[in-house]
């Protein structure tokens, strides 16, 4: 099947550099006719500097913000919009029509799911309903009569990035951070392997592969070293979870505890590509490719599970320097 150009806008592309570059490398690599465009409210932003064109846009809960992407989609001639962070995702799932009807598409899952995954305790209720294991979340009155062992995990219920995520030891703690974190969710704490997994999906619903990442060590919620495990109890309890999304598409990143028992335990789905997927690209997932193909119109009939096996990832800080940069946004 001839590919046709695919020009491919980032939305929130900010500091995700390593996978900016893998799509570049892709469209190089196998001579794929089409442009990487990406678009943030920085000038600064380091992917301005390694894209094909970066377009400076308002904030993503400003009044503009849908008119702007719109424009961008006219001008450069856009196939399709990957949006990057959890704050865009139901906004553009909502708006998805406006775009369509200029014939550009989302790689986006439906509204249902982003919002299922936009606020943690519809995330819990998804769990308990579906019969997936996740931690407790206790209730207000379950507090009030402490129906509860610590430690405890508090958090807001629309946080990302691990923003607020706080361990809490005692009652002076719960008190304390209840009260002082926004929209404050308490609970169950548990242990063992964290793993982040990405799943790539077409818009049918079929399944290409699952990759998952054992979190070794993160930075600002992300992942900052990590590697590939082919655990096939993993695989398997992440592909019954992403059969059961209603409507996913795309790159479906999960995250989940391996219990010293073996039990999986799923805390977090977030519909979008993670921080920490080239890791599963370079291990082989060609997660840009497959995102081209399904965008072109194909389907995933086969899965693809040829991706290495205990392959590391290390990352450091490295530094983009340009001269005269207008700085203001």
């Amino acid at each position: 099947m001839r590919t046709k150009e695919m020009n491919i806008l980032f939305t929130s592309s900010g500091r995700r550099v390593s996978l900016i570059q893998e799509f570049i490398k892709t469209f190089q690599e196998d001579g794929l006719p089409g442009r990487v465009i990406t678009a943030d409210l920085k000038v600064t932003a380091p992917t301005a500097f390694i894209s094909d064109r970066h377009y400076i846009v308002p904030r993503v809960n400003g009044d503009q913000y849908l008119e702007a992407l719109m424009d961008i989609c006219l001008k450069e001639r856009i196939t399709a919009i990957i949006p990057l962070i959890d704050t865009e995702l139901e906004l553009l799932a909502m708006n998805r029509a406006i775009f369509e009807r200029h014939g550009v598409k989302l790689l986006l899952s439906s509204c249902e799911l982003n919002e299922i995954s936009a606020n943690k305790k519809n995330t819990y209720k998804f769990f308990r309903e579906n019969n997936i294991p996740t931690p407790k979340v206790y209730t207000d009155e379950e507090i009030e009569q402490k129906l509860y062992k610590f430690p405890l995990i508090i958090k807001p219920r629309n946080g990302s990035s691990s923003q607020g995520v706080t361990k809490i030891h005692n009652e002076q703690e719960l008190h304390f951070f209840r009260a002082y974190i926004p929209q404050a969710m308490v609970q169950e704490y548990v242990t063992g392997e964290e793993y982040t997994i990405d799943a790539m999906v077409d818009f049918e619903g079929n399944i290409k592969t699952i990759v998952p990442r054992l979190r070794i060590e993160t930075r600002a919620g992300e992942v900052s070293k990590g590697v590939t495990k082919k655990d096939a109890a993993i695989i398997e309890a992440a592909e019954q979870l992403v059969r059961k999304l209603p409507g996913a598409v795309g790159c479906i990143t999960l995250q989940c505890f391996k219990q010293p028992d073996g039990e999986i335990t799923f805390i977090e789905i977030n519909p979008r590509f993670g921080g920490g997927v080239p890791l599963s690209i370079e291990a082989g997932a060609r997660f840009p490719r497959w995102t081209v193909d399904i965008l072109n119109g194909e389907s995933f009939n086969e899965t693809d599970y040829t991706w290495k096996d205990n392959l590391m990832m290390m990352r450091y800080d490295e530094a983009i320097f340009k001269r005269d940069v207008p700085y203001g946004c």
